[in-house]
């Protein structure tokens, strides 16, 4: 999961598809990451981790890391949270397997709109239950997708 900085949507994210994949008993690896390295090893944004607890998902422990090519080798999939972060991805790849794996998040309930996450940082409380709910649903297709694959 990639957002700009790795304090609100992307471990939003991660947690959420996370705890899909403690329910289903899935053997999945899920992380998350920013473009940018304004917050390496900082605690998310206290509103997502709020949003996330909410929600019973315990996001309080992850650490922002910044993405490198070694992620293209240890993920099969990629999601992107925007267009301009999407772009970035793409700019570290190495070869057209790695851009292979890059992907809108959003793509997954909205098909082939490349519709972004919008960035909740700035804004108040309904900012992030909105990224909340489309996050829970496109990790849903996800889930759907992992299940169906294994």
């Amino acid at each position: 999961m990639v957002c700009l900085g790795n304090i609100c949507r992307s471990p939003m994210a991660q947690g959420i598809l996370d705890s899909k994949i403690k329910e289903q008993g899935l053997n999945v690896s899920v992380d998350s990451v920013g473009t940018a390295s304004y917050h390496i090893d900082q605690n998310p944004d206290p509103r997502a981790t709020a949003k996330a607890e909410e929600h019973d998902i315990d996001i309080s422990l992850y650490r922002g890391r910044q993405i490198s090519t070694a992620d293209f080798d240890e993920f099969d999939y990629i999601y992107v949270m925007d267009n301009y972060n999407y772009q970035d991805v793409l700019n570290i790849t190495r070869d057209e397997e790695d851009k292979k794996k890059v992907k809108m998040i959003l793509n997954k309930i909205f098909p082939d709109q490349d519709m972004s996450v919008p960035d909740p940082y700035y804004g108040g409380e309904e900012g992030f239950e909105n990224v909340y709910q489309l996050l829970d649903k496109a990790c849903d297709k996800i889930i759907e997708e992992l299940t169906y694959e294994i």
